[in-house]
């Protein structure tokens, strides 16, 4: 029995069989309210190949009452099983299908997920449909490649509003009857249905106007910054209609910031679903707000690169979310008054951190994976697929040329406009435009997994100039249970030559060489007989991926002046050089933290600072040496008091410092300052104590046993919101008593009834690292549950709990051991097995740097 997955296969076949024309999707919403079910009418009307030929439609639903083909009833029970309805005896040509079922309203953010907010008790929906849950609320061929128009009727509680693809149209008695859509794949269309707060604008330039929407639930209402969000979308309008050359291809844009949203954003045609997180109800730094706006232009780029043109298959997953992820970074570098001209700085400590992390694993895989059902792609919105994709699609700009690059893009778009490709179109399209072959740099790129070393090796006089450079290109064996081997790859890079200036104390780039990489060992003749400069940077302005090394005398001036680059990007790349030898066990721990202490002061990115503050915490959480640790994080603390009393009032840097210092206070002078903070009694100039730092003390004061239930509830009731609920679960389950801890796991792996934004935030609050001994029995009961969670809840659902509650923090071989019986014993599924194994990773590496920092 297939249950709910779709093999590459099947689809491929019915492909070859269908082409659908149309959708008729009429929904009774109106006891939305009430929950429960709703009824779902489906007509659908599709073309065969061939008569007499059978194939099947997709749906998940508790009651289906009629299945209608081309007139004919028939008999449910006999076609309607698992996840599908058979269709069999099609005509050749011209059929049209009528399915009739209740469908569920869900609490996982799959299907049509359905909110009651707290503050005024009423139901808010929207539909999540990536990957394969359009079928829970209609019946359909759920496949990327099967494209057709969509017409929405929708029944409505009276006063509600409804949202989809198309412009919204006037309701009559309460039925909001939507104009067809152009030609999508099932997954991006949408439904947003609920008493939702509005705001409206206008798009308009040489004379195309389009209709501009953002809605919230009214409890954030007065937290909505309309015209930030509207600035930064009509930015993004202007930049990829001018880079694509095509027009906004759909009637309106409506975002909509929804609630317990699984992910950042969903690019719905027309119609953007994002979480509601980015309505900042508390100050923010601007990293928060540069993310935002990231997520707005990579679902907005996603318009034309997913939506306009689609993938056939998964396997091309990558290209879509790759291109999207670095559209977002190059419209905020380049387009005229971005707020965020620095964004490759954000993208070097963010993405790329993330790419290389993922590519480590076990799991890792091509590019271009090779995707046999839904399973893999359920488990493939991974580093590999958003970053490392992005960060070698940046690599091939500077390979093919940006204007190349964008020109292959215009062909694209308008050879394939609401059509579905393959990857060969997009690469033969910039083969055409650039004059390079791309065969061996997709072969290299996209079908091999795996990450380069690159490090220079030079050779100096006694007068202090150059006399030989090289760089040296290494290819680490990949993790063991990866497919594939080593493979050397060419690269695009450039090196930065900077010397220290005396009158400002700033690093400075003296000199740029861009060359092309290949091979084990490239010379640099352009080097040769020049006065060696205080740091040589190999991969300056971050173009192509892969891990850098920096020389012996190099890494001395850099430890020593890591914050004196004046600009932002060298500094990033550094940094991430030296978090990626810490977690490959190059640098010790002790040493990280020393180079964080002596550089980050001066560190003005406050998306960088950031970083280093979850990566420092990291590192001494799980990286350093048991023996050691605690006077670790004590060091650690004790200046991120400093530099949050030290921190220019107001600032962003001074609310950083003060999460940051909120996350590890541990001593009793620590612990008081923030209960001080809280009730009023301490004040720090400048700082606010608002809503979200509140609960961020909160969160520790419960941790460290300072708070007790009734102080968590006394919080929750100045807070009485859905994002107070969440932090008021996440604080109950950190609370350091066994009692605590049996309650969060109970309401978590005993029972399926939590929605999934608290379920993750019990599960959150439930680990904590300094908890390891109350947490300990946790992992037999972990291994004991995990392969029935996972068979019994919805993907969404199930990952959260596999991957949260693996015993990450109980670092030691009989973790591992553990993990390895059970992998034995268990026969899990392919995705289930990749999950677990990412997790063990985790622990096997953690070892290696406790052993490298004792």
């Amino acid at each position: 029995m297939p249950g709910t997955n779709l093999t590459r296969e099947e689809a491929q076949q019915r492909a070859k069989l269908l082409t659908v024309d149309s959708y008729e999707i009429d929904l009774d919403l109106s006891g939305a309210q009430e929950g429960g079910t709703y009824r779902s009418v489906t007509t659908v009307r599709f073309d065969s190949a061939e008569a007499n030929a059978e194939t099947f439609i997709d749906l998940i639903a508790p009651a289906v009452h009629e299945v209608v083909l081309n007139g004919h009833a028939l008999e449910v029970g006999a076609v309607f099983r698992d996840s599908r309805i058979a269709l069999r005896h099609l005509h050749e040509g011209a059929n049209e299908l009528k399915v009739v079922a209740d469908c569920e309203y869900t609490n996982t953010g799959e299907g049509l997920h359905r909110f009651v907010d707290p503050v005024d008790q009423q139901a808010y929906l929207y539909t999540q449909f990536e990957v394969p849950d359009a079928r829970r609320v209609f019946a359909s061929f759920e496949q990327p490649d099967l494209k057709a128009t969509f017409q929405f009727t929708v029944k409505a509680p009276s006063g509600w509003t409804v949202i989809s693809n198309s412009p919204t149209p006037e309701p009559k008695d309460d039925v909001w009857t939507f104009a067809p859509t152009p030609r999508l794949s099932t997954y991006v269309t949408a439904l947003i249905v609920g008493p939702y707060h509005a705001v409206h604008s206008v798009y308009e330039k040489d004379g195309q106007s389009v209709p501009l929407g953002i809605y919230c639930r009214p409890s954030l209402a007065e937290f909505l910054d309309a015209d930030a969000i509207f600035d930064v979308t009509r930015q993004g309008f202007d930049w990829f209609q001018e880079k694509f050359d095509y027009t906004y291809p759909f009637a309106k844009y409506d975002q909509l910031f929804v609630p317990e949203f699984n992910a950042g954003a969903m690019e719905n045609a027309g119609a953007v679903t994002i979480r509601d997180q980015y309505v900042f109800r508390s100050k923010v730094t601007d990293a928060a707000y540069e993310v935002r706006a990231a997520t707005i232009l990579h679902e907005l780029a996603h318009m034309w690169f997913g939506d306009l043109v689609t993938m056939e298959w998964w396997n091309d997953l990558w290209l879509n979310e790759s291109f999207a992820t670095f559209a977002e970074a190059a419209c905020q570098a380049y387009a005229p008054g971005s707020k965020w001209p620095h964004s490759w700085t954000t993208f070097a400590n963010s993405m790329k951190t993330w790419a290389y992390r993922q590519d480590q694993l076990p799991s890792t895989h091509p590019i271009m994976a090779d995707i046999r059902d839904l399973d893999d792609v359920l488990v493939n919105f991974d580093g590999i697929t958003y970053a490392k994709g992005a960060s070698v699609l940046k690599q091939l700009v500077a390979y093919v040329g940006m204007d190349e690059f964008f020109s292959g893009v215009q062909a694209y778009f308008k050879r394939h406009a609401f059509g579905n490709t393959r990857l060969s179109d997009l690469l033969g399209a910039l083969e055409e435009t650039s004059g390079r072959d791309l065969k061996t740099w997709s072969k290299k790129w996209l079908e091999t997994a795996g990450i380069n070393v690159l490090r220079p090796v030079v050779d100096v006089d006694s007068a202090g100039n150059i006399t030989s450079f090289a760089i040296k290109q290494e290819a680490p064996a990949l993790p063991e249970g990866a497919k594939g081997e080593p493979t050397l790859r060419p690269h695009r890079i450039a090196i930065g030559l900077y010397d220290l200036d005396d009158d400002s104390g700033k690093l400075l780039r003296t000199d740029r060489v861009e060359l092309d990489v290949d091979g084990e060992l490239t010379a640099v003749e352009a080097l040769v007989g020049r006065a060696r400069p205080d740091v040589i940077l190999l991969n300056d302005d971050d173009l192509s991926y892969a891990k850098v090394r920096l020389d012996t005398e190099s890494l001395a001036f850099v430890t020593e002046h890591l914050g004196d680059f004046e600009a932002s990007l060298p500094r990033a790349l550094c940094w991430a050089s030296a978090w990626d030898m810490t977690r490959d066990a190059e640098l010790s721990t002790r040493d990280y933290l020393s180079l964080i202490l002596s550089g980050i002061g001066k560190e003005s990115d406050i998306g960088v600072v950031q970083s280093l503050h979850r990566q420092v915490k990291l590192a001494l959480d799980l990286y350093a040496a048991p023996a050691g640790r605690e006077a670790a994080l004590t060091r650690w603390t004790e200046a991120t008091l400093e530099h949050l009393r030290a921190a220019r009032p107001g600032g962003d840097h001074q609310l950083a410092w003060a999460r940051a210092f909120a996350a590890t206070a541990r001593t009793e002078s620590d612990l008081a300052l923030l209960e001080g903070l809280l009730d009023g009694s301490e004040t720090i100039e400048g700082l606010a104590v608002d809503t979200e730092l509140r609960w961020a003390f909160v969160a520790r004061l419960a941790a460290t046993g300072r708070l007790d239930e009734g102080g968590i509830a006394a919080e929750f009731e100045r807070d009485k919101t859905a994002a107070g609920e969440r932090h008021a679960a996440a604080a109950r389950a950190a609370r350091p008593t066994a009692a605590a801890k049996a309650e969060a796991w109970a309401s978590v792996v005993e029972s399926d009834k939590l929605p999934n934004a608290v379920q993750e935030a019990v599960i959150s609050g439930f680990v904590q690292t300094e908890q390891r001994e109350l947490l300990a029995p946790y992992t037999a009961k972990y291994f004991d549950a995990v392969k029935a969670v996972w068979e019994s809840r919805s993907h969404e659902m199930a990952q959260q709990v596999v991957v949260g509650l693996y015993p990450a923090v109980q670092v030691s071989q009989a973790t591992l051991d553990a993990t390895d019986t059970w992998l034995k014993s268990a026969e899990p599924t392919a995705a289930l097995h990749r999950l677990i194994t990412e997790s063990r990773a985790g622990v096997e590496r953690a070892l290696r740097a406790q052993s490298a920092d004792a």
